[in-house]
């Protein structure tokens, strides 16, 4: 993954314990789990869109 390993994944969990605490961590991952699904949905909707055009294209 990466090339990272074991050490190196830890050492970024540390980091991140130190900067944000404890109790805001499960706020970001909230908030990072909302934002990966809206970037999903968001790119459905061009596909669904891309797709659509295309098949009116066809239809010409």
């Amino acid at each position: 993954m990466f090339g990272l390993g074991f050490p190196e994944l830890l050492l970024i969990v540390f980091v991140v314990l130190l900067l944000f605490g404890g109790k805001r961590i499960p706020e970001l991952m909230k908030s990072l789990g909302k934002g990966v699904s809206s970037f999903k949905e968001g790119m459905k909707d061009v596909t669904n869109t891309d797709t659509e055009d295309k098949k009116e294209e066809r239809k010409d």
